[in-house]
């Protein structure tokens, strides 16, 4: 691969210019020693962990190194990342010893998940990968497995996934795992997440925000993060930012986040420098930890923060044809490419794999030595693999009974508000395991009744420091992302409010998110988790005010494209169904929902009880705006979403008024998922049914909150579509009035009624002779009604008036 030249290996960064006083911040530990049976132990798992890591990457045979390796022992496609493999072995082995030493409760998550060959050696030590897969059993067996199947259809994929025992994280995206173990920690006071950061992923903007965790960490109720930032110095062909910064620029830049940073680096005492440091940083979270719950916190406390300088690939080949690779960038991947037929890479690797001394580490039966085992945790609760936290903690929220928060039929509510007060009280019945997610936006949003019993959990704040609080606001949707998922995947319920046209920030971790979730149900020994829940409000038809840039519904085909078995997506046509839209998502399990709605008031259309079965339906045919109940249309109207949805309704009104004698049948759709074709989703309404609601034959006309290309990607596959229209989103729109919006976007109510002529025409001779003067009419109506915005920068007066039928 190419890359940069280097003339040593492990090469040190550059010195900085930072006065030596900086280093003063540095934290120096007193002298410690290490029994020397520990000492021995530690290092004999990590040999055990590194020989088996290095195998899986290449062995398919002679796994025990029984014999000298030959070409045919040597996988046909070597896959797998090792450089960051023996820094991940020496925390996880530390981080054993330190569990069983002082009976923590602890999770590992892996920011490089790349390094999935040292995570499965130490499960497989430990008696995890036994526990979860039988056929990983700890003997010749299991390990022969284990090794001539990683990276192959048969076995382990080379990242670490929700198929990896302990896993809260999926690795194949990087710079989510600081937000993710903050959110796992959250509510959980006994708990401490260590975090291994790799310095190529902290090169990246989720990471670089994700330092500030801290700051939202209640030490009373939540538990501690532990991040260990891994400086190996190089990516796949480069030395990183974070490697080529010295002592003084580190620690100036996390003391700065609010750490005590202490240096891990004597790689000749390394076993005592990183026990000792862990030791050390344990102590600190307790006294931070202790002062909060004797009810004297400390303000802005200081929390631990290891930096762990190891070599890239340390252990492995040290050079090879000219070139380093231990100490280099040639360590990231696979060092020995060409072992399956080049001799002297094949001899490279019967060196490297006999320098571990495989012989000394494993008995007969092909189990490890007790030696390693003395540092492994003797409780299976305890062990990094089968934290409970990690895949079975969900506990079922308390929900308030929605209808109590309903709002009479035939007012003006706003749904954000509405809901708001629902999950206030949700707050109050599960004050521990219910936590909303927000960026800096539920003022705007008409949310803030969530405060009405708890506060905001930012505690550099002294004005909502040591208070708790079930909201955690801060302007990154990724680390809002990432705190959710966390907290999720641990078992508790989150909430993620936002304006519509910035979810689309954390399109990818939601997408990782969701391969997790697929893998984790494909496991059969994951349990049920909270639905990630989204509420996507501000949306495109109400940011006439901000400008284009804040027009984006594309969200809702990001969700669209996931697998169906976790795609939900609802669009509550007023403030009684987003109720119960929003009841029914925090009950559920193993979705991704997403749930649009307006913070403005709209009409209330639907009492409490024919909001719940509207949304139990998922579409209904609205009577009271339809002709004759909607009976032998001439065409068929469709609303889907709010704003939208009432253009569909005016333009009923107006048809009714002009021409009386075209018959139209309005529907809902609040599910948008029953659109699909029948088979494709769980939701999707059979054929039959389908006809049933749109006819079987009559035109269908359908305004869609959305990309209209969403909507025919949805009904492609359904009989006789070519009846059907589409109209949303068109990427229209500025700083204008909220009609102006539907106008330049084709979705008015005129352009509705414009719709139902076309369509109408087809069968009703009425309607066909007098379309033309209507048709021309009503682009009359655009015309003034936009030269009246025009010059007086407002609305007509009563647009936004709920229009009578008669």
């Amino acid at each position: 691969m190419p890359g940069e030249v280097i003339d040593r290996p492990n090469p040190q960064p550059l010195p900085s210019h930072l006065p030596d006083s900086v280093d003063q911040l540095r934290i120096q530990l007193e002298h410690a020693t290490l029994d020397q049976s520990a000492c021995d132990a530690l290092m004999k798992f990590r040999r055990a962990a590194n020989y088996i890591a290095a195998a899986m990457i290449f062995l398919q045979d002679n796994v025990y190194l029984k014999r000298e390796i030959k070409h045919e022992d040597i996988k046909p496609r070597l896959l797998g990342h090792w450089g960051t493999c023996p820094g991940l072995t020496l925390v996880y082995s530390h981080l054993n010893y330190l569990i069983r030493q002082q009976n923590l409760n602890m999770l590992f998550v892996v920011g490089p998940g790349h390094g999935a060959p040292a995570i499965l050696a130490s499960l497989w030590l430990e008696g995890s990968l036994e526990r979860f897969y039988p056929q990983y059993s700890r003997n010749a067996d299991g390990l022969h497995r284990l090794i001539s199947t990683f990276s192959t259809t048969a076995g382990f994929p080379s990242h670490i996934n929700a198929e990896t025992p302990g896993a809260i994280h999926e690795g194949g995206e990087l710079g989510y795992a600081l937000a993710v173990s903050f959110g796992a920690v959250m509510d959980n006071p006994d708990l401490i997440v260590t975090c291994v950061v790799g310095d190529g992923e902290a090169e990246s903007g989720p990471t670089a925000t994700s330092w500030h965790g801290i700051k939202y960490i209640d030490p009373k109720e939540s538990g501690a993060v532990l991040p260990i930032l891994h400086v190996n110095g190089f990516k796949i062909s480069e030395r990183t930012i974070f490697g080529c910064m010295d002592h003084k620029e580190l620690l100036a830049l996390f003391t700065g986040y609010g750490y005590q940073v202490r240096f891990v680096e004597n790689l000749d005492d390394i076993d005592t420098d990183l026990h000792a440091s862990m030791t050390w940083a344990v102590r600190e979270i307790r006294k931070i930890q202790h002062a909060a719950r004797s009810g004297k916190p400390i303000t802005k406390p200081r929390w631990p923060l290891l930096i762990m300088r190891t070599p890239k690939g340390w252990s492995g080949p040290k050079k090879l044809h000219g070139e380093f690779i231990e100490g280099s960038f040639h360590s990231h991947q696979v060092p020995l490419p060409n072992a399956k037929k080049d001799k002297e890479e094949l001899q490279a690797l019967q060196d490297w794999l006999s320098s571990y001394k495989p012989h000394e580490l494993f008995r007969d039966t092909g189990d490890v030595i007790d030696e390693i085992l003395s540092i492994i945790p003797t409780v299976d609760s305890k062990k990094l693999g089968q934290r409970f936290e990690a895949y079975k903690g969900y506990l079922k929220p308390d929900l308030p009974a929605w209808k109590d928060f309903a709002i009479q039929k035939g007012g003006q509510e706003s749904a954000m508000k509405v809901i708001g007060r629902l999950i206030d009280q949700v707050f109050v019945k599960n004050p521990h395991s219910v936590r909303l997610f927000s960026p800096d936006e539920l003022e705007s949003n008409k949310l803030s009744a969530v405060l009405s019993h708890t506060g905001r959990n930012f505690q550099w704040d002294q004005f909502s420091n040591a208070q708790g609080g079930r909201v955690i606001e801060v302007l990154s949707e990724h680390m809002c992302q990432g705190f959710l998922q966390g907290y999720t995947l641990t078992g508790r319920t989150g909430i993620f409010p936002s304006y519509e046209s910035f979810l689309g920030i954390v399109h990818t971790m939601m997408v990782q998110y969701s391969k997790f979730m697929k893998m984790a149900q494909e496991t059969k020994w994951h349990y049920d988790v909270s639905s990630i829940n989204y509420i996507e409000t501000s949306t495109w038809t109400r940011q006439e005010h901000n400008g284009f840039s804040h027009q984006n519904p594309s969200f809702i085909g990001a969700v669209l494209k996931l697998k169906p078995s976790a795609a939900r997506v609802y669009l509550p046509p007023d403030a009684n169904t987003f109720l119960s839209t929003v009841h029914h998502c925090l009950k559920s399990r193993n979705y991704i929902n997403l749930m649009v709605g307006s913070k403005q008031p709209t009409p209330v259309y639907l009492s409490p009880e024919e909001a719940e079965s509207h949304c139990r339906a998922g579409a209904s045919v609205w009577k009271f705006c339809s002709t004759d109940d909607g009976l032998d249309p001439d065409v068929v109207l469709a609303g889907i979403g709010v704003e939208i949805m009432f253009e569909v309704i005016y333009a009923a009104a107006i048809l009714r008024e002009r021409i009386p004698e075209l018959r139209v049948r309005v529907i809902n759709v609040t599910d948008l998922m029953i659109l699909e074709n029948e088979g494709s989703h769980p939701h999707a309404l059979t054929t039959e049914t389908f006809d049933n609601l749109f006819t079987p034959d009559r035109p269908i006309h359908f305004n869609y909150h959305g990309y209209p290309t969403e909507l025919q990607g949805l009904l492609f596959g359904r009989p006789r579509l070519d009846r059907a229209t589409i109209a949303g989103y068109m990427e229209e729109g500025s700083t204008t009035t909220p009609f102006d919006m539907m106008i330049v976007n084709r979705v008015s109510r005129f352009h509705v009624a414009q719709a139902a002529l076309r369509g109408a025409s087809v069968r009703n001779e009425r309607v066909r002779i007098r379309q033309q003067e209507l048709y021309t009419e009503l682009n009359h109506d655009i015309v003034e009604t936009r030269n009246y915005i025009m010059k007086h920068h407002e609305d007509p007066k009563d647009m936004y008036s709920m229009p009578k039928f008669t």
